[in-house]
């Protein structure tokens, strides 16, 4: 019988706090697998970016503006995003907007959001959808383009989903915007 506790209690391997140390270590290395594993993933996934090289600013934000047109859409809201991080710096105490320009282009799709509501009333979140044009002080001579990906798991993976079409949208937006913007209006 001392034989078995020896072998099989965890009471000689006790944490601090009371709880057996090998659970402990368990739980613990499991949360850090997580994290790891899922926690950068999602942000990474969740947001794609692309380069608008031989553009500048100006003629990226024409080309936006033209390529959700051209798709029948009308652009809502332009949004000067940097102009509001650049009016809340000081309040906040930061040195400045770690841009020299960012604007944020919202657009809405009225084909799609019907069908995005009729699938799940809560896709609502989704409209409008949006695409941002941005220059960062770091790298001055480069216009990014970037947008948010309407995430497609569960039943949305079904061909045709209203996540599915509006994630081909914005590829489609973003692949137009590129070639626009090379043109320099």
């Amino acid at each position: 019988m001392f034989v078995r506790w020896m072998i099989f209690s965890s009471h000689r391997f006790s944490a601090p706090a009371g709880a057996p140390f090998f659970l402990l270590l368990r739980h613990s290395l499991l949360a850090l697998f997580l994290v790891l594993a899922f926690g950068a993933v999602r942000a990474a996934d969740d947001i794609d970016r692309l380069v608008l090289n031989g553009s500048d600013f100006p003629a990226a934000h024409e080309a936006l503006i033209e390529a959700v047109e051209a798709e029948g859409l009308v652009v809502s809201a332009v949004i000067p995003f940097n102009q509001m991080l650049e009016r809340t710096a000081s309040s906040l105490e930061k040195s400045a907007s770690p841009y020299l320009q960012a604007e944020i282009v919202q657009f809405c799709s009225s084909v799609l959001a019907w069908q995005m509501v009729e699938e799940d009333p809560a896709q609502l979140a989704l409209c409008p959808m949006s695409m941002v044009l941005y220059v960062t002080r770091q790298a001055s001579s480069q216009v990014t383009l970037a947008w948010r990906l309407p995430a497609v798991n569960g039943s949305e993976k079904a061909a045709g989903s209203g996540r599915e079409r509006a994630g081909a949208l914005l590829q489609r937006l973003a692949r137009r915007t590129a070639e626009l913007s090379r043109q320099r209006w």
